[in-house]
């Protein structure tokens, strides 16, 4: 009798330590699996982590983000991976570093080599991807990736440029600066720089903004269009700014970002560092008028409510992260948080589905747009609200996690 007893205690105290365990593992949500081995993501995660483990339920290795097939690089990859690093910052957790590192091992080799990279084809979106690259390189002192970074800094030493000075987005692009080129290039020369050249080409940095603030910048409403064509060429161009013909919200989202990640590499006491700043300040100000009383923007940003717009979840998460982070870092007023807030909660409450195992689903996002090329992009407000749309497409999950984390959601 007492040996059953004693039997009976261990086995009550076997399992309740083992509910205690898995109602702490739930609580505190990692992401679990269930008797069928499906991935289930707990709902008490923070938005951030919800949206980094649904990317890597989705896609197991990183270079299957976007749906590729085969290991490329890209800009894509560069932006939600940078994403991943910085909620790694928070976490610690190895699963994200050995994500990230995966997506670099896979396309870097021991020499350095970046496979699928083409520095002839002088396109600027290659660039960004190589932020991964400086915590890969810190963390282990492998030296192909500092070659790595090195061939891309190259490429930016001989991007073709504008008579005054601008980064060309494409060599197939001649004499056209896009929004878009900002962020692909300008974090990671900035960081770059700095790290590696003493902060020696701030001043070019700045000079690339600068030109973009002077010329695509509309007086009226104060937002930027998509692209500029120095030269006035181009069937979009218009024929006095040459500018592109509408406000694209992604397009300036990109701006956005480049801004408040560029700003963490300039001293304050950078003479150009309360220039761009300012820049950043203006276009907060001016979008604050075209947002949605959902806390959304709209795909063409100040045609809301026009026939065929629609409440865009890219450009919106974009606007929310460099919001918030500019409130943040101290470069925005503190009242920009409480905007980029309300945008994040118009997203979660209209744009975010649940799936059954707890990942989620971004809906809304506008999968590409461009300008120029075959077929032929003209840059018309029916363009853009044409373009296909795309369920988590990593324009919208990077931006989303960025803005969560500077939110705290």
């Amino acid at each position: 009798m007492i040996k059953m007893n004693y039997s009976r205690t261990i086995n009550t105290f076997f399992k309740v330590s083992l509910t205690l365990v898995l109602f702490v593992t739930s609580s505190k949500a990692i992401s679990q699996t269930n008797g069928d081995n499906k991935v289930i993501i707990s709902k008490q995660l923070k938005w951030s982590e919800r949206m980094a483990l649904s990317i890597m339920h989705r896609h197991p290795e990183a270079y299957m983000i976007d749906d590729a097939k085969q290991p490329h690089w890209d800009y894509v990859h560069g932006l939600v991976l940078t994403s991943l690093e910085e909620l790694n910052k928070q976490k610690k957790d190895a699963k994200y570093f050995d994500y990230i590192k995966k997506y670099a091992d896979d396309l870097i080799d021991k020499d350095g080599n970046i496979a699928t990279y083409k520095e002839e084809a002088y396109n600027i979106d290659m660039i960004v991807a190589g932020r991964i690259l400086f915590n890969l390189y810190a963390t282990t002192k492998d030296n192909r990736y500092l070659v790595a970074m090195q061939t891309l800094r190259k490429q930016l030493d001989n991007q073709p440029r504008t008579a005054s000075g601008g980064f060309w987005h494409k060599k197939i692009y001649p004499n056209q600066m896009w929004l878009d080129g900002l962020y692909m290039g300008e974090p990671f020369y900035a960081q770059y720089t700095v790290a590696y050249e003493n902060g020696a080409k701030l001043d070019d940095i700045a000079k690339q903004f600068e030109l973009i603030q002077l010329h695509a910048t509309d007086k009226k409403t104060g937002l930027l269009y998509h692209a500029w064509d120095e030269i006035k060429q181009m069937p979009w161009a218009n024929k006095e700014t040459g500018n592109s013909p509408n406000f694209w919200s992604r397009s300036i989202g990109w701006y956005m970002m480049a801004l408040v990640d560029v700003l963490d590499y300039f001293p304050k006491n950078h003479p150009k560092q309360k220039e761009l700043a300012a820049y950043l300040n203006n276009i907060a100000t001016s979008l604050v008028k075209f947002q949605d009383p959902s806390g959304i923007w709209y795909q063409v940003t100040d045609k809301g409510g026009a026939p065929g717009n629609y409440l865009e979840s890219s450009g919106t998460s974009m606007f929310a992260y460099a919001m918030a982070k500019g409130a943040n870092k101290g470069y925005l007023p503190k009242k920009f948080k409480t905007i980029a807030a309300k945008a994040f909660d118009g997203l979660t409450s209209k744009l975010i589905k649940v799936d059954p195992n707890g990942a989620i689903t971004i809906t809304n996002a506008c999968a590409v747009a461009g300008l120029g090329g075959t077929p032929y992009r003209d840059g018309s407000y029916e363009y853009y609200i044409n373009e296909r749309k795309k369920d988590n497409d990593p324009k919208a999950t990077g931006p989303f996690i960025l803005a969560a984390l500077e939110l705290n959601k």
